[in-house]
């Protein structure tokens, strides 16, 4: 079970910078295309053998500079009610500003762990700059500089020391499958739980965040046992009034990260929005196995757009990873709900299964014969064996003379290949070339 480190602040101060030093990968800056936030907000990182996540909450907020303080102060409110230690980003440059004081005037009241970071130090005169950020009566403060990385060791060195020890997730015996239930507010979650266990054990009103705890409830159908687990809303704080995206996905990563099924709910009448998406790369991010389930389908007029126009839409979105089983329901209706499941256990045996080393070297080596990597430079690539690496979730090793010149699409060939194959639907595969 991972902490949760949440980065706040105002805009411009570096936090996107500092978050992508944190998760060590460049390509989480932006995405380009408008409303896919895919990586930008959410990411692990690990520092001397301390694993944790990272939210940083730059990257939901939307709207204008007067829009800002508000959603600003929400972001910090939330970030303080769900994280389990913050990371207050400030600028050197422009110094203390209002901005900074109302965080920091939220933020005192807090016992959890606040570090306060100042960026962009990188010379003596900027050091001495930073003394003027005591006045934020936070205590002591860590210079950094987020382009570079000069600082953050220190800083990290003290995050992992102050972040609280989790509760030790004890395995059981017989571990029973979690698959936990994650979507908008409002798609319809706890009415597909209690559709499908038969009792309103979930309040369902149509007041977004109704659900007030995760729970678990041990089902038992196809004789196969598993746990639901409902995300709808879990303890919805009095002063968050909105539905805020940011919230949604921080209430669902540690829901997600501790299952094996992800069942996303989304909601028929509204489509497969931003939101949505953010939680299915957050699932695929996780390696769980995911399913996609349309609810309330019986609110759409069928003659304005099929099932099919429907999925088609949602794939799109999906690129590169479209092997996802989608379903349409209607919990209300209780109209193909026992089908979901069986799906959602089927993802789940997908999810574990094993292959031979010998079978899968009869099957996959022929197809890489006939469609070697292209050469590169005259040099021609062999890839001579490959196998699946004993890891929890799919994981394959081609072993090459020349991994470094297999190409991004190559991989992705080998994949589908893959996937054609086996049954990996609903499955994230992670595929290396490694020297053989």
């Amino acid at each position: 079970m991972n902490n949760i480190v949440a980065i706040v602040g105002r805009p411009n101060v570096g936090k996107s910078t500092f978050f992508n030093r944190l998760i060590q990968r460049r390509d989480a800056i932006v995405d380009s295309v408008s409303g896919v936030t895919r990586d930008r907000n959410y990411g692990k990182s690990e520092w001397n053998g301390k694993a944790f996540s990272v939210i940083d909450t730059g990257g939901y907020i939307k709207g204008s500079d007067d829009i800002f303080e508000g959603e600003i102060r929400r972001q910090v409110e939330l970030a303080i009610d769900e994280a389990d230690a913050i990371i207050f980003v400030v600028d050197v440059e422009e110094g203390v500003t209002p901005m900074d004081e109302e965080v920091a005037k939220l933020l005192r009241k807090v016992t959890k762990p606040i570090l306060l970071a100042v960026n962009k130090v990188d010379n003596g005169a900027r050091e001495k700059d930073a003394v003027e950020f005591y006045a934020l009566g936070l205590g002591e403060y860590f210079t950094i500089a987020g382009m570079n990385g000069s600082g953050t060791g220190e800083l990290l060195d003290k995050l992992v020391e102050v972040l609280p020890e989790l509760p030790e997730v004890t395995e059981e015996e017989n571990p029973l499958p979690k698959f936990t239930v994650v979507g908008r507010p409002n798609a319809g979650k706890s009415s597909f739980i209690n559709a499908l266990i038969g009792e309103d054990r979930f309040v369902v009103t149509d007041i977004a965040g109704t659900t007030r705890d995760a729970i678990d409830t041990t089902y038992n159908r196809f004789g196969f046992e598993f746990k639901l687990v409902d995300t709808a809303g879990i303890r919805r704080k009095a002063k968050v009034k909105e539905d805020l995206e940011f919230y949604s996905v921080m209430r669902s990563v540690r829901a997600i990260e501790h299952s094996d099924v992800c069942i996303l709910m989304i909601d028929a009448t509204r489509g497969f929005e931003g939101q949505d998406q953010n939680i299915f790369w957050l699932a695929e991010k996780n390696r769980k196995g995911i399913v996609i389930l349309v609810n309330k389908w019986d609110l759409i007029e069928k003659d304005t757009m099929s099932t099919r126009d429907y999925e088609r839409k949602i794939r799109e979105e999906l690129q590169p990873f479209t092997d996802v089983p989608i379903l349409f329901v209607s919990a209300l209706t209780k109209q193909r709900l026992l089908k979901a499941l069986e799906v959602a256990v089927e993802v789940y045996e997908n999810r574990k299964q094993r292959i031979a080393t010998s079978k899968f070297n009869d099957l996959m080596l022929p197809i890489i014969e006939a469609y070697p990597p292209p050469a590169i430079k005259g040099k021609y690539v062999k890839i001579k064996y490959c196998m699946q690496l004993p890891t929890p979730t799919p994981q394959f090793v081609f072993f090459a003379n020349l991994p470094q010149y297999i190409k991004e699409p190559y991989k992705r060939f080998i994949e589908n290949k893959l996937r054609e194959q086996y049954n990996f639907s609903g499955v994230p595969i992670d595929i290396y070339f490694r020297q053989k």
